[in-house]
């Protein structure tokens, strides 16, 4: 009975000692295994820099390890729902549309799909792939349910199946690209370099003129760009589109306040019974509210936009102001910023607010609150001076100071652009200014 007793013992001990070496010989391999997946991550991490920097004849050899599913036709058409090898995307600019898998709110990706829609004349030259990152290290069933409903609705390309995307690839999109939940659009060139790490804004701005996407590219729109009506509205709606290229007179208001709204509308109708022709874009707040929706509903709004329209507009002078502030410009040094932002803090207001001119003009006048009544009210006084002055500087008379008595000589030289208009006004004495040209000659010999 007590040999038996021992024998057990001696069992139940070395079963015990050998648990105990079993538990700390795993111990050391999971920890090995993580030493070993650090050292994979690491390298794979490096080799996706390095990647990124090295010269290539095409994009392929960036775009495979990039995705590296292991798969033939690792991305779908959402469109046709065919599946494609990324030879579909060779020779091509690729935008990396890289978002939650929620995608996007509903009106920016209305616009996006808008603004990207018209590209006749760059079919072929470049292509947007859908990359949708889980909110966690592993994708929910109703993440999985979204991705598949939208990657069916999708005018553009997907990645098939996006819970395959390789660990460190997310990690390298969150680090080096900083993704943190907002969109971002990464432009690959045509032989896989990085030309932009976010293009988002740009696109909603000026769609498919912004092509190839690129920092240069954006920094080349802004160079040539001036605060104009165009500017405004651009790509926002059809019919107003018409009305700058047709170089009309415009004037765009907003505000959620009935009263003054009514009010500006009744004086602009007295005018427009004088004679003076022009048309009213009504883009109502940023965030429209139940009120503005009414306003729309009751009231015979004039020239009024569609609750998703005027979402579109705020949501463009939002990415034209982020797009600025990216590259590098302040208010103090940056008149078109200062514009948009003065505009975005307008809305933030209770004022109502009217900006006025004609299409690509860069003579614009805007006015906010009770002074847009006061200066409207005063239409018998400068009203006679639009034939003269055109509708804008006739406006300015009625709200600049009293004109200098004595001669100005204040000088301003203009370089000739396209849409030159005919009559400028002194910054100082707010006269037209006569117009003179000057040749310069650039021989060096």
């Amino acid at each position: 009975m007590c040999k038996h007793s021992n024998s057990e013992a001696i069992a139940s001990w070395k079963l015990s000692s050998l648990v105990c070496r079993l538990s700390t010989i795993s111990t050391r391999l999971r920890g090995q295994v993580d030493i070993c997946y650090q050292l994979i991550e690491t390298k794979m991490h490096n080799k996706l820099l390095n990647l990124f920097r090295e010269n290539h004849t095409d994009n392929q050899e960036v775009l495979e390890m990039f995705f590296a599913l292991k798969d033939d036709l690792p991305l779908k058409d959402c469109s046709s729902q065919a599946k494609l090898g990324m030879s579909e995307l060779k020779n091509k600019v690729v935008i990396l549309l890289i978002t939650r898998a929620e995608l996007l709110p509903i009106e920016v990706l209305l616009l996006l799909a808008q603004q990207m829609f018209d590209r006749a004349k760059l079919d072929g030259s470049y292509e947007i792939v859908w990359v949708p990152i889980a909110s966690s290290d592993t994708w929910t069933c109703a993440e999985e349910e979204s991705f598949d409903f939208l990657s069916n609705s999708l005018p553009w390309f997907s990645i098939r199946q996006p819970w395959l995307l390789s660990s460190i690839v997310v990690k390298f999109i969150k680090l080096k690209w900083n993704f943190n939940e907002e969109p971002l659009m990464v432009i690959l060139d045509k032989q896989g370099m990085v030309t932009n790490s976010n293009a988002f804004d740009m696109t909603l701005i000026w769609g498919p003129r912004a092509y190839p996407f690129s920092i240069s590219r954006e920094n080349e729109l802004w160079e040539g760009q001036t605060w104009n009506l165009q500017l405004l509205l651009d790509g926002i709606d059809p019919k107003v589109a018409k009305w700058v290229e047709e170089d009309q007179n415009l004037c765009i208001y907003g505000s959620d306040d009935l009263d003054w709204i009514r009010e500006f509308i009744a004086k602009m109708r007295e005018i427009v019974s004088s004679g003076l022709q022009f048309k009213m874009v009504y883009v109502g707040k940023k965030n429209p509210s139940e009120n503005i929706r009414r306003v729309i509903g009751e009231e015979k709004m004039t020239g009024s936009l569609t609750l998703t329209k005027i979402n579109f507009f705020w949501l463009r002078l939002e990415s034209m102001r982020r797009s600025k502030l990216r590259l590098g410009h302040t208010d103090d040094k940056d008149p078109i910023l200062k514009q948009l932002s003065g505009l975005l803090d307008t809305d933030e207001s209770e004022k109502g607010w009217v900006i006025m001119g004609r299409g690509c003009s860069t003579d614009i006048v805007k006015l906010q609150g009770r002074e847009v009544i006061e200066r409207l009210e005063l239409f018998p006084v400068w009203g006679e001076k639009v034939t003269i002055w055109g509708l804008v500087g006739a406006i300015r008379t009625a709200i600049e100071p009293a004109l200098l008595a004595e001669p100005c000589h204040h000088s301003n030289v203009v370089p000739f652009v396209e849409g030159l208009k005919d009559t400028l006004f002194c910054e100082k004495c707010k006269r037209p200014m006569e117009k003179f040209v000057v040749y310069k000659c650039n021989g060096t010999e």
